[in-house]
């Protein structure tokens, strides 16, 4: 070891410096070397929001609110489109007067029919694609529409989920009513499309 006033060698051991006598302290050469230990570092870890999934009832709700909205924007877009075709007439009572009455008022329902179909399609695939993962009525309740994995889905999946609802309807709205009883609260048509529906707690 060395003397820290005079940086004389001192045998090992030796309490004073043989050159200066000072009092030496007790650290060796390998301890006076070494580098201070770098103070430990603590890296915070990325805890998720809890997540659980959405039962048939929450689901319910939303459906009411999503009905709601599509019944009001529905009658939007397919009154004005009626009205010229006549639909007000008949909505004040005025009998068929011909064959072709039948066949025109056949043809503004079939008409009407598609353009409620389109809009529902859209409605549902475009939010539940979106950066809201759902509708109006699943964000009022605070539920996204996600993958297997918890990620965004794209429109294409968002619209098969949508089409895959029509087999829960054919089959006595049984596909819906899974959604009280399955593992991960999974309607059919969630299922089928690799689908989730959560909710934030």
């Amino acid at each position: 070891m060395f003397c820290s006033k005079c940086g004389a060698n001192v045998a090992e051991g030796a309490a004073f410096c043989n050159a200066c006598g000072a009092p030496v302290a007790s650290v060796g050469i390998a301890q006076a070397a070494a580098p201070p230990a770098a103070p430990p570092v603590y890296v915070a870890s990325a805890v998720a929001p809890a997540t659980a999934y959405a039962g048939f009832w929450l689901r319910f709700v939303a459906f009411i609110i999503d009905a709601i909205v599509l019944g009001f924007a529905g009658a939007v877009l397919t009154l004005p489109f009626g009205a010229g075709f006549g639909l007000h007439g008949l909505l004040r009572g005025r009998a068929f007067g011909s064959p072709e009455d039948l066949v025109g008022a056949t043809g503004l329902l079939f008409k009407v029919i598609i353009i409620r179909a389109i809009l529902h399609w859209l409605y549902f695939a475009l939010l539940e694609s979106s950066e809201w993962r759902g509708t109006l009525g699943k964000k009022a309740l605070g539920l996204e529409v996600t993958d297997l994995n918890g990620n965004r889905i794209d429109f294409a999946r968002a619209s098969g989920r949508f089409f895959a609802k029509i087999l829960s309807t054919l089959i006595l709205f049984i596909g819906y009513m899974m959604a009280g009883f399955t593992e991960k609260k999974q309607a059919l048509h969630d299922i089928l499309a690799g689908c989730l529906v959560i909710r934030k707690v």
